[in-house]
Order: C-alpha cells, then sequence, then structure tokens
C-alpha cells in the first residue's frame, strides 16, 4: 500500500495513543480518528494532499 506521509503520521500517533490507552482491543477505528483530529488542527497539514488523508477512513489491515 502507498501510504501518504500525512498517513504515515496519522498511522503513528493513532498507534501511540492506543499504546497510552492500554492496547484496547477493538478500538483502531477510534484512535484513528482522534489521530486524524490532532493532526488537522497542525498547520503541516494545509496542503490538499495532506486534508485529504487527514480525512480518509482508517486501513484495514
Amino acid at each position: 500500500m502507498n501510504e501518504s506521509p500525512a498517513e504515515d503520521r496519522i498511522e503513528e500517533l493513532a498507534y501511540r495513543l492506543w499504546e497510552e490507552a492500554g492496547s484496547p482491543e477493538g478500538r483502531s477505528d477510534e484512535f484513528w480518528r482522534q489521530a486524524q483530529r490532532q493532526l488537522a488542527k497542525e498547520p503541516g497539514i494545509g496542503n490538499e494532499a495532506e486534508r485529504d488523508a487527514v480525512n480518509s477512513e482508517p486501513p484495514i489491515r
């Protein structure tokens, strides 16, 4: 899968948030969306390609 840099950032943050929450099962979408919201507030997510990634659905793994 070819992920954009923004998707990579979302995935890394979502994983960190999930770990900090004690690695709960079945809540990956919740942490993905939380990471999206946090990163959407950052100035570096301003360009269209990154905005698209931030607004995307969590990847199916």
